[in-house]
């Protein structure tokens, strides 16, 4: 039901940045999952660029690449951010 995203620096295994659909600027949205995985995508690009991460290596775990998880991936490129 709900998509969480870090952006993780293993070296130093600190989170640099997070972003959650159950955060209270994105949850108040009333919109479809797929929609809020594209905002996701947007809200943890804009915070990456803001602390200038424009490089990430994306881990979709055990998640398969399609729906949900291929629109966040999406937006995230349409975004600025390279993997």
């Amino acid at each position: 039901n709900n998509l969480s995203a870090q952006i993780i620096d293993d070296k130093i295994k600190k989170t640099l940045v997070s972003a959650s659909s159950i955060e209270k600027e994105i949850k108040d949205k009333k919109i479809k999952k797929m929609e809020k995985s594209i905002l996701l995508g947007e809200v943890i690009a804009k915070r990456a660029k803001e602390k200038n991460i424009d490089k990430v290596y994306f881990d979709r775990g055990n998640n398969k690449y399609h729906g949900r998880v291929k629109n966040f991936a999406d937006s995230l490129r349409k975004n600025g951010l390279k993997f």
